[in-house]
């Protein structure tokens, strides 16, 4: 029997039949499967987790069968409590399947440090200007000292502690300046 033949033959059509059963079965059955397997129209609603600590978050996942990994800390806002969530993936109202991982972005617990330059013998108008660039606040209270140059810095303050070239505030932390009195 020749190829040509065998392609007009009914033993050919019988097997190319039998063939596209069992792929239309097979995809049918894969189908089915993928649906129960993935919880095929399931759905969590993600709830809004911004200004919750992480133990409320953590209670109000458990409870709808969700996860969460912290992926990182922002800058210090101060309209948020400290430890809270700020951000949050996906956003609030999004839906999911169980057992999903909410990516959560931390308010950290306090401003970030700066570390104090050496402004002696600057004027005030150059330590204040170089203290505000480093967000630091330049307080009211100044303290004069017997100096040679009239609103010469001599030294920095805050909270009535003598501070030293190195040591490290908070940002947004107040600042008194030292200043010569010209008298000097």
């Amino acid at each position: 029997m020749s190829l040509f033949q065998f392609l007009k033959s009914k033993t050919f059509f019988v097997q190319i039949a039998i063939a596209i059963v069992c792929l239309l079965l097979f995809v049918f059955g894969l189908k089915l499967w993928l649906g129960v397997a993935t919880n095929h129209n399931q759905k969590i609603q993600v709830p809004n987790l911004q200004k919750l600590t992480l133990v409320e978050v953590e209670r109000i996942l458990k409870e709808l069968d969700l996860d969460y990994k912290i992926i990182d800390s922002a800058s210090f806002n101060s309209a948020y409590p400290k430890k809270s969530v700020i951000e949050q993936t996906p956003e609030a109202g999004d839906f999911v399947k169980e057992k999903r991982k909410i990516y959560l972005t931390l308010n950290p617990s306090k401003y970030r440090d700066i570390t104090i330059p050496d402004l002696n013998g600057l004027t005030k108008r150059q330590a204040s200007s170089q203290l505000r660039a480093m967000d630091l606040k330049v307080g009211t209270e100044f303290t004069f000292v017997n100096d040679i140059g009239k609103d010469v810095v001599r030294g920095l303050r805050y909270k009535g502690n003598i501070l030293k070239e190195g040591d490290k505030l908070p940002l947004k932390s107040i600042v008194d300046l030292v200043l010569g009195n010209g008298k000097g």
